[in-house]
This record gives C-alpha cells, structure tokens and sequence, in this order.
C-alpha cells in the first residue's frame, strides 16, 4: 500500500471501520491501490451511506416529526 491508500484509510473512520471488520481487503489494497474506491463502495453500500440511502432516512425523520406533530395537535 501507498502513502495516499494509507492515509485516506486513517482520515476516514468508516472506512477504517470497515476494513477491520472485513479484513480480506488488505489483500487487495496490498496487490493494488485501485480498490480503495471499490472497498470504499461497498463500504457505503453496507452501512447506508449513499445518496438515496440518506434520502430515505431524511424522508423518515420527516414523517416521523409530521406523525408527531400530528398527535400534539
């Protein structure tokens, strides 16, 4: 690994995360650095991180505040 694989794996607390607890790809960042971008994909895939996943949970907490302000009134 490089010093610039290294270093967004150290600023990134997901990533770090998630490499600890899928560590097979330590295999792949070791033969390539390239797979920074694919690990970090299905990194945000397995914990909600993407657009839309941040969408749906926006679109939760606001029906979630609208029920509640529903049942104040």
């Amino acid at each position: 690994m490089d010093k610039y694989t290294i270093n967004i794996i150290k600023n990134n607390p997901n990533i770090y995360r998630y490499l600890r607890e899928e560590s097979f790809w330590y295999k792949y960042l070791n033969r390539d650095n390239n797979y920074i971008k694919r690990m970090e994909k299905e990194m945000k895939d397995k914990y909600k991180l993407n657009t839309i996943d941040k969408i749906d949970n926006l679109t939760r907490n606001i029906n979630l505040i609208s029920t509640f302000i529903d049942v104040l009134k």
